[in-house]
């Protein structure tokens, strides 16, 4: 059996499978483990931190990459768009805003406009932007997201911006996932908490053990985090990370935490530089109980791949 769907067939690769572009931690070269390993990998544009990128084209050496980046971001900083599109990527994804001042040019440059959206309002946006593929995001996702549960916003993008193709994301970790993905009607998902637990990605090794030992029990949407970075997220976008002692004392109070905000984001970076992750955030979502193990990118994705096409021919579930 082979999982060939439209996004196999639109972005020719052999696995429905596409890596999230975390912000700092999605670099080249997993990105290019990622398609090496049947996927398409994503290099995560962050905030806009130019010298950055450009190591991570560097360390995708001559792999296929798409890269991701933060719509209201991107607005501040449109130049990285330029950088981006002049390393010829095979797609360009953009979030948590609307693409239709960039929609152009991507497609002028050859590459595809992939856009992932919270809401079926926002998918209607990016189908009369258009997109090329639409990734429909649930509230389950690590990282930036909405509301609206996966399960059931995956099938109402799917039946409103038919006949473009649609990705699910939120909570999907592991070949059951991408399995119930396409049941619902999507062609395939897009991962991020999985590819954390891999040697490639760019985070502490404290964290992606944290994140193998972690429950999807103990996660928590809030804006502290964003708070004390100083990231001036619009609120309607939270971030969901482990919950810790950080998160237990401010994720109920921000008014508190806006009262004490210097002293607490003196406190956070501290933490970060010194990989205190009882302070410091693990980004992670709700599937993080289904991440077992630290696996390199390229076999993850063929293991995800296999397990998805044995739940779909009836042989059960092989982990």
């Amino acid at each position: 059996m082979s999982l060939q769907t439209p996004l196999t067939d639109l972005l020719g690769i052999r696995h429905p499978i596409i890596q999230a572009p975390m912000a700092f931690g999605a670099g080249g070269a997993l990105a290019a483990a990622v398609t090496r390993g049947g996927g398409l990998g994503l290099i995560g544009g962050g905030y806009g931190e130019q010298d950055w990128l450009e190591e991570q084209y560097q360390a995708a050496g001559n792999a296929r990459f798409g890269v991701g980046f933060i719509t209201w971001s991107l607005a501040r900083q449109p130049q990285l768009l330029d950088g981006a599109l002049a390393r010829q990527p095979a797609a360009i994804m953009l979030s948590f805003g609307d693409p239709t001042p960039f929609a152009g040019a991507i497609k002028d440059a050859g590459a595809l406009l992939i856009c992932q959206v919270q809401t079926l309002a926002d998918a209607l946006v990016a189908r009369d932007a258009g997109a090329d593929l639409i990734v429909a995001q649930g509230g389950e996702a690590g990282g930036h997201a909405g509301k609206r549960a996966t399960i059931s916003l995956v099938p109402a993008v799917v039946d409103a911006v038919a006949p473009i193709p649609v990705v699910a994301a939120g909570g999907i970790a592991d070949g059951r996932g991408l399995a119930a993905a396409l049941v619902l009607g999507a062609c395939g998902v897009l991962m991020g908490t999985r590819f954390y637990a891999t040697p490639e990605f760019l985070g502490h090794d404290k964290a992606k053990v944290q994140v193998v030992e972690a429950s999807g029990d103990a996660t928590v949407q809030s804006r502290v985090v964003d708070m004390v970075r100083g990231k001036d997220w619009p609120r309607r976008f939270a971030i969901r990370t482990l919950t810790n002692d950080f998160t237990d004392r401010w994720a109920a109070d921000e008014g508190a935490l806006a009262a004490d905000l210097a002293a607490a984001a003196q406190e956070y970076d501290a933490a970060a530089r010194a990989g205190d992750f009882d302070t410091a955030a693990v980004i992670a979502g709700e599937g993080v109980d289904l991440v077992r193990d630290i696996v390199p990118a390229d076999e993850l994705v063929e293991r995800i791949a296999a397990e998805a096409e044995a739940a779909l021919a009836g042989k059960g579930w092989t982990s």
